[in-house]
């Protein structure tokens, strides 16, 4: 089963440049957080969305990675009761399988 991403559209155009995404979250790269934070299914894209990025005026995508190879780790971060998916390591754009607009989440 895929997972998810929210991405600046800016921060996903470079990856094509680069094959890889490093980007964790808003304003956070991966070197900084340690990880890329990940959703597991649209629900939970969309309140992370309205959580952290509803005052975003940039556009905004939704990666659909498929998993297979990769160092995903299912963890519940302090102070919440859901799990979120954890990538260790950057993400290769050959992963991504589709990329939504905001819009469509």
């Amino acid at each position: 089963m895929n997972v998810l991403h929210i991405a600046y559209a800016t921060d996903w155009h470079h990856a094509q440049h680069t094959g890889e995404y490093r980007i964790s979250t808003r304003g956070r790269t991966l070197e900084q957080e340690g990880f890329i934070h990940l959703s597991t299914d649209r629900r939970q894209a969309q309140a992370v969305t309205d959580r952290f990025y509803a005052d975003v005026t940039e556009p905004l995508l939704l990666l659909e990675i498929d998993p297979t190879g990769l160092d995903i780790r299912y963890e519940t971060p302090p102070g919440s009761d859901e799990t979120f998916p954890h990538l260790y390591g950057p993400l290769p754009t050959s992963s991504v399988t589709a990329v939504h607009e905001h819009n469509t989440l």
